[in-house]
């Protein structure tokens, strides 16, 4: 044998030696700790059909004859040693189709096109058929399974299905358990132990792929949710915020003793500027008291002939209008503590001032309401009689376009800016009609209270002038005053259990009843940010509530020198 043969002869056994190597490592096992899911080597006409309808069921594909013949002769699943390495590439047959002839493979890979399987590639999950117990958060359906869940699973470190932990996160993850849902996992938790080394994801149960139900409204994910649903989803686990009503604090932050305020219910004592200073007429004194510095600052001394009646803050706050018991008006400069004007045209005391721009109105106990032009020589531009008693109640609308005056004689009328008799009468009430709030949310809508012996708060529609709506509050209305960040108001009362009432319109409904004052709540005002009010009685007091919130485009340190909480009692003069 020639050196050349001899090298093909040695090339060709190395050759055949290495395809049996080859061949040898093809059939050779390496047992796995677990059992491995067999692959099945997709079908290559599969690839080359059109696209599938997505409506069409995901059906198991039929079994190959070798599969048949495997089943027949043994119904055992395979042994961790007959299964393939699972590491394999994939669309390589495994060792149990690489035994199968070449032509076996060819007929068991063409199907007729009625059991022609289709595949899909988009996966659209159906919770409500879920399989839970992939994810281990299946509820146990029996006590036998709880004694297990306690066992070797709990001391290797994992949680139970059956806790709390468990039972809150299958909860956000697939919806709150309801019968049908406990029901279909039930089943899903027993076919998915029957299977034992069934292949996972695939169409075994018919349910990881299944799109047909609809998934419940009330099963949407509690972690994206919003307060409400959460509370749904687990009651009593998570805080709700804002749920319930307002809570409104039951006592005053501040106490001003005001030695010598009258008991009298037809007088006006009481005014907020919107400077954020506080106007009080005590006897024959008007004192201001500055809500930011607590500054006490004596304006007026009328004498021991004269009596202050009632106070109004003009609406620049720079002004103050005081009425006395002689019947004069006065106009006072308030930065500089000047009287400006003197106006004597009522022939008894003033009890009511209301101001619109440059004009204040005045109501008398002489039964005529007066019209004064702080810019006009005149000490009245006009003047308004239909009361047939003393007017105690005088509003004017936001808009300036409307007056509304209450009387002793429980009449309430409103006026327009030019007319000299009422244009709107109302007569329902019962009793002196004091209290008389224009509300800022809505327009031509009024608020009017009764007497004693009418205790009724009323709302009429100016605009179209219907009667609203009646309200029996069991006591003497006294003053009403609308918030005007919330759609909110207060009402305070006299006899007999002398309280301030917060209300929610239009139901109506009471938010809370503060109590302290010993006497007829007679004196209300509120503060120019519209969150705290301040009320004064016959008990010689003034107290601060914080009752209303702050406006949404309201920062939240703009005038917070009146919204404290401590308690502080000190002396208006």
């Amino acid at each position: 044998m020639s050196l050349g043969e001899e090298r093909r002869e040695k090339k060709r056994g190395g050759a055949n030696y290495n395809r049996r190597s080859i061949a040898t490592a093809s059939v050779t096992h390496h047992p796995l700790p677990h059992p491995v899911v067999e692959s099945r080597p997709p079908d290559p006409q599969i690839h080359s059909s059109p696209p599938m309808d997505h409506h069409h069921h995901f059906t198991p594909p039929p079994p190959s004859p070798m599969e048949n013949t495997a089943a027949g002769a043994s119904s055992k699943p395979p042994t961790p040693a007959s299964t393939p390495n699972s590491r394999l590439a994939s669309g390589a047959p495994s060792s149990r189709h690489s035994a199968t002839p070449s032509h076996a493979s060819a007929t068991a890979s063409a199907p007729t096109p009625a059991s022609r399987t289709v595949y899909s590639d988009r996966f659209i999950p159906s919770r409500t058929g879920s399989n839970l117990a992939l994810f281990d958060l299946a509820p146990s359906p029996s006590p036998s399974h709880d004694a297990a869940a306690s066992g070797p699973a709990s001391s290797s470190g994992s949680v139970p299905a059956t806790s709390p932990y468990c039972a809150l996160l299958r909860a956000a993850l697939f919806g709150p358990d309801t019968p049908d849902r406990v029901a279909s996992s039930a089943t899903a938790c027993s076919s998915s132990s029957s299977a034992g080394a069934s292949a996972v994801g695939t169409p075994a149960t018919g349910n990881i792929f299944r799109f047909k139900a609809e998934v419940p409204r009330n099963a949407k994910r509690a972690l994206f949710s919003g307060e409400d649903e959460e509370d749904a989803l687990f009651p009593g686990i998570f805080t709700t915020r804002g749920a319930g009503p307002r809570k409104i604090p039951r006592s005053p932050y501040k106490v001003l003793d005001a030695p010598a305020l009258q008991d009298d219910f037809y007088l006006n004592l009481v005014d907020w500027s919107s400077h954020n200073v506080l106007a009080v007429g005590l006897g024959n004194c008007v004192y201001l008291w500055n809500a930011c510095s607590s500054k006490v600052t004596k304006l007026c001394d009328l004498g021991v002939d004269d009596n202050v009646c009632s106070v109004g803050w003009a609406q620049r706050g720079t002004h103050l209008a005081v009425g006395t018991n002689q019947g004069k008006v006065q106009i006072w400069d308030a930065t500089r503590c000047k009287r400006i004007r003197t106006m004597e045209s009522h022939r008894l005391r003033v009890g009511a001032l209301a101001w619109s721009s440059s004009l204040l109105s005045s109501g008398s106990r002489d039964k005529s309401i007066l019209h004064h032009d702080i810019r006009a020589q005149e000490d009245y531009v006009s003047k308004l009689t239909g009361h047939k008693s003393e007017v105690c109640g005088l509003k004017w609308s936001y808009d300036n376009r409307q007056l509304a005056s209450g009387g002793n004689d429980n009449r309430l009328f409103v006026w327009n800016p030019h007319s000299v008799q009422p244009v709107l009468k109302y007569t329902e009430h019962t009793a002196a009609v004091k209290a008389i709030a224009w509300s800022p949310h809505l327009h031509g809508l009024l608020a009017s209270g009764g007497g004693t012996a009418d205790r009724c708060i009323r709302f009429w529609n100016t605009t179209t002038n219907t009667h609203l709506s009646c309200v029996d509050t069991g006591s003497q209305v006294c003053n009403l005053v609308w918030s005007k960040n919330v759609n909110e108001l207060v009402s305070t009362h006299g006899y007999s259990q002398n309280q301030i009432i917060v209300w929610r319109y239009p139901t109506m409904s009471k938010l809370a009843t503060l109590t302290g004052h010993t006497y007829r709540v007679l004196f209300l005002a509120i503060s120019p940010d519209g969150q705290t009010i301040v009320t004064g009685a016959g008990d010689e007091t003034l107290r601060f509530w914080n009752v209303f919130p702050s406006p949404k485009s309201q920062s939240s340190d703009s005038l917070n020198c009146i919204g404290g909480t401590s308690f502080v009692r000190s002396y208006i003069r």
